[in-house]
């Protein structure tokens, strides 16, 4: 068998020459025995590999792992549905106070996260929740710009309101009121721009909305006098004061201290006159107190 040889003709194409090898007998043998047995070690070892005992603590390890991600994610969906209603909430509560506020409508498509079904609810694929999460993001930002326009003009309706002389500056009994009336010192018919409190002597006497004393001192019928300026255009007058309690330029509000009921200046008896002033019109107190006696 050593001495056979066998010749191997290579043919590449019809026109090329042919190629001629010749092998011993040996070499073609120990070539296919080496073949079979790199096939043979790799059926054994995938054999083995497949037939390896499966570890128990390791299957338990990984079960247990599985488990603890199924509520994990559970966890994860059951905290995001409480967010958006939290959420939902919030908008709800702030278009309220955008009513107070003044505002008819908020404007940043902020809404479109209310109402229907759940809203965890996210596009195919998106097993993570994240298409939930930009949402929520995106109503986060939205709310933020609502809650900031509502503060805005919450802040300004504060201060319109706290500027209204809504409350009644002394106690007291309303002996004349806003109009024309028959003046109590000539008798004769004459235009009353303000409000007759008749009022013990030395009483109290407050203002009736937040503002700026502009005038505190003696001013002309009014005797000694308090004029506070209020902005939007509304300006407030405490006349026949005894004395004043406050200086030009001095910031009060609603409630503080302006002086005593006197008799001071073009008065018949202690009373306090008071005047409420719109764009520099007298206008009658009586439209905006909101305490007087029924």
């Amino acid at each position: 068998m050593d001495g056979k040889r066998y010749t191997i003709i290579l043919v590449p194409h019809t026109r090329a020459k042919f190629r001629k090898f010749q092998v011993s007998s040996r070499l073609l043998w120990s070539g296919t025995a080496a073949v079979g047995l790199v096939l043979l070690t790799a059926a054994l070892f995938g054999w083995l590999y497949l037939a390896a005992p499966v570890d128990d603590t390791q299957v338990a390890h990984l079960r247990h792992e599985n488990n603890e991600l199924r509520h994990v994610n559970q966890s994860f969906e059951q905290n995001i549905r409480q967010l958006q209603g939290q959420l939902a909430a919030y908008e709800e509560r702030t278009r309220k106070l955008a009513i107070v506020a003044g505002i008819e409508e908020l404007d940043n498509g902020s809404d479109a996260g209310i109402g229907g079904g759940s809203t965890l609810e996210v596009a195919v694929g998106d097993a993570t929740g994240l298409g939930s999460i930009r949402g929520i993001e995106q109503r986060l930002q939205g709310l933020s710009h609502d809650l900031d326009r509502v503060a805005g003009n919450l802040a300004s309706r504060y201060r319109w309101l706290s500027a209204m002389p809504t409350v009644t500056p002394t106690g007291g009994l309303f002996t004349s009121g806003f109009g024309v009336r028959r003046d109590p010192v000539n008798g004769r018919a004459a235009f009353h721009a303000g409000l007759d409190i008749a009022a013990p002597p030395g009483r109290a006497v407050h203002v009736t909305a937040d503002g700026v004393v502009v005038l505190s001192g003696p001013h002309g019928d009014l005797g000694n006098a308090v004029v506070v300026s209020h902005g939007f255009g509304l300006t407030t007058r405490y006349g026949h004061l005894s004395s004043t309690a406050v200086q030009p330029g001095q910031r009060v509000h609603r409630g503080d201290l302006l002086g005593y009921v006197g008799n001071t200046g073009h008065s018949t008896g202690y009373h306090l006159h008071y005047e409420v002033v719109k764009d520099g019109q007298a206008v009658n107190p009586l439209g905006y107190i909101l305490d007087r006696p029924l």
